[in-house]
């Protein structure tokens, strides 16, 4: 169910009204829980056992390493729990990625390798509600949290609908305490969770639908090299879609919840006016870089063992988020060049971090400028479907398109992209230190209410064609 579908106006106006009917507060979590079932079993019900499974194993596995003292099996426990919810990311994301790999590298030796057909249906959401749950585990082992009071608390943690399937990835004590007592929406609330809504829905449908996929899609589809200024197009159009896209679905689940009383976390700063790539992950799906650095980052060793290990694990995190991304060898090397970027800085911030030129607005501006653009080049690995495509697009990007390069975007596509990405960077560095809820507060009434109304005009006219978020395929 996309939050972009009449579909879901009606499902959330369902449960939006039987959340605030005079019922116990038990049973307006059961009622939570079952439309979060029915949200999810909208892509394909039988994927539901999966959620289950992995909220029977975690609440039994969690509570017996809560009462277990032995060390030795607090860990077998928290194997089974890694195990389990592993396993099936690893079967489902990463089967055909591991088949693909293992008849390649046979072949190196000889080995005429023939496996049967194998067409594995990835789950909606399934590296989300993973990590998600697999935090609560880890939490428990770590001795951070204490298990979940009520199974049905801890099952609505799991499965809480509105940052189900693309987060933010919450954190058991962000959000596991909200269930212990009634939560209704304040009319302050309700009315600033339905603004981000409609902001959320319109980043998604106007800007990352309307205005920049058009142009993304034209140049990495294309069959053959495309000139220096289109490769650059495309690449900055996929730069907002992919942040337009994602962070208006996040906009929306933050506040999709509000309306219900609850509090997600943000998981978008205006990363396009990160000053560095350490600045860039503390903005960009903050969620997830919070959760690799506190569940893998930090257990590696983080920075406490010397250098070269602290780089070793920067490029360890990388490459694995890299891979959590997607089944491909491209997020891989997305994956990696973020791993190199913050190792560089790191290096560079310890030769030149405490020289005054580092302090100046001309250096900072420059240090942006030249930020956004490697992460551009990142986006390109993110984006192409192959090598191939990835490495037609580099060459151009850097000057080397061939002569017969062509140029698919007509005017109209450029003149969208280039406006769009001037205002939407423009509008990152305005926001880069306040919040939306501070930058609205400053904002007369009827000015708000008029750009609400604009926004949600140009959301029904906006002829899109209803595409899934792109990070649902993650």
């Amino acid at each position: 169910m996309l939050f972009n579908s009449l579909t879901f106006i009606v499902f959330f106006v369902i449960v939006l009204g039987l959340h605030y009917m005079p019922f116990s507060w038990r049973i307006k979590k059961s009622n939570l829980l079952i439309a979060s079932y029915l949200f999810y079993a909208a892509w394909n019900p039988p994927f539901v056992l999966i959620l289950w499974i992995s909220t029977v194993v975690d609440w039994y596995v969690a509570k017996a390493i809560f009462l277990e003292k032995r060390i030795s099996k607090r860990r077998l426990l928290l194997a089974l729990s890694i195990c389990v919810n592993l396993g099936f990311l690893g079967f489902f994301k990463y089967g055909n990625f591991l088949m693909e790999n293992w008849i390649w590298l046979m072949n190196q030796f000889g080995i005429k390798w023939v496996a049967a057909n194998w067409s594995i249906v990835l789950p909606v959401g399934i590296s989300f509600y993973t990590f998600q749950t697999m935090a609560y585990s880890l939490d428990i082992y770590l001795k951070r949290a204490k298990p979940a009071s009520s199974f049905l608390d801890f099952a609505l943690f799991v499965t809480f609908f509105p940052q189900l399937v693309a987060g933010p990835i919450v954190r058991p004590t962000q959000l596991i305490p909200q269930f212990l007592k009634p939560h209704v929406a304040s009319l302050k609330q309700l009315s600033w969770g339905i603004s981000l809504m409609i902001l959320g829905i319109f980043q998604k449908v106007v800007i990352a639908d309307g205005l920049l996929a058009p142009s993304s899609d034209m140049i990495f589809d294309a069959e053959k090299s495309v000139s220096f200024l289109d490769a650059w197009l495309g690449t900055l159009a996929f730069s907002g879609q992919i942040f337009s896209d994602f962070a208006g679905y996040s906009t929306t689940a933050i506040g999709v919840a509000l309306t219900l009383g609850f509090s997600l976390p943000d998981n978008f700063r205006f990363p396009y006016a990160a000053i560095g790539f350490s600045d860039f992950w503390r903005r960009w799906h903050i969620s997830l870089s919070a959760w690799l650095r506190d569940y893998l980052y930090i257990p590696l060793g983080g920075n406490r063992k010397g250098n070269i290990r602290t780089y070793a694990n920067l490029m360890v995190t990388m490459l694995l988020g890299g891979l959590w991304h997607g089944a491909s060898w491209t997020f891989v090397i997305w994956g990696g060049l973020h791993g190199l970027y913050l190792a560089g800085e790191r290096l560079l911030t310890a030769l030149y971090g405490t020289k005054k030129f580092v302090q100046t607005w001309t250096f900072r501006l420059g240090a942006a400028l030249f930020t956004y653009f490697l992460v551009n080049i990142t986006w390109v690995f993110f984006r192409a479907q192959d090598f191939p495509t990835a490495w037609r697009m580099i060459k151009s990007m850097f000057g080397f398109a061939p002569d017969d390069a062509g140029t698919p975007l007509p005017t109209l596509y450029v003149v969208q992209v280039v406006t769009t990405i001037v205002l939407l960077v423009g509008a990152h560095w305005y926001m880069r230190d306040i919040s939306i809820e501070k930058a609205a507060s400053k904002i007369p009434n009827w000015l708000l209410v008029f750009m609400l109304a604009l926004m949600t005009f140009l959301i029904i006219i906006t002829q899109g064609s209803g595409d899934a978020f792109i990070y649902f395929q993650f």
